[in-house]
């Protein structure tokens, strides 16, 4: 299945930052606080009926903390000003079964938007883009409940939207299509999706 496009947000920095594990600040080497999430992603390509993974897809990732607070960015609402700071973002590779795995935490939430991570996978060849997909990956909000309720999310309050109000998850069914397979792992979670990429 092909993966569809979303929004790609008024956050995105190319930080060109390769690593796996992103809830670090690289100056300072502070950690975000958080439920424990391992984000894997299976990138394809998507033929006719046939799947083939693809191999060296640089795959970012970029998401909020459990405050709901994006780093390296002044927010337009003049909420926070993080300019500088590089924590939860990151880029991996795809390896030659088209795996891209992240260490991060679970996300928080900022008003008017449901639970989410960005993510962008872009094909290089050479100095020049290829092809290029944005989107935005989802949870089940039954299980976003019980990881906000617990510290530092509680600190926030209760979220204002879940999935089914969420204008960008609902826009052409798009957002049940990305809403990450979760199962528990020791005291977090393993998040995971297969991307399919259809190029012409």
């Amino acid at each position: 299945m092909v993966t569809p496009e979303q929004t790609e947000g008024p956050y995105f920095v190319d930080e060109r930052l390769l690593r796996a594990d992103i809830r670090t600040d690289p100056e300072t080497g502070a950690a975000r606080d958080g439920s424990p999430l391992e984000l894997r992603l299976a990138v394809s390509r998507v033929d006719g009926a046939a799947c083939t993974p693809i191999e060296g897809a640089l795959v970012d990732v970029w998401q909020c903390d459990a405050l709901g607070v994006y780093s390296d960015v002044r927010d337009f609402q003049g909420l926070f000003d993080t300019r500088g700071q590089k924590f939860l973002r990151g880029y991996q590779l795809t390896d030659a079964g088209g795996a891209a795995r992240f260490v991060t935490v679970y996300p928080g939430w900022y008003s008017g938007r449901a639970v989410h991570i960005h993510f962008k996978i872009r094909l290089v060849n050479g100095d020049r883009t290829t092809h290029e997909l944005t989107s935005q990956l989802y949870f089940d909000d039954a299980i976003t409940d019980q990881v906000h309720a617990l510290a530092p999310y509680n600190a926030k309050g209760m979220r204002d939207v879940r999935n089914e109000r969420d204008g960008i998850f609902r826009r052409g069914d798009s957002g049940s299509r990305l809403l990450l397979r979760l199962t528990r792992e020791g005291e977090g979670y393993v998040g995971e999706l297969a991307v399919g990429l259809r190029m012409s």
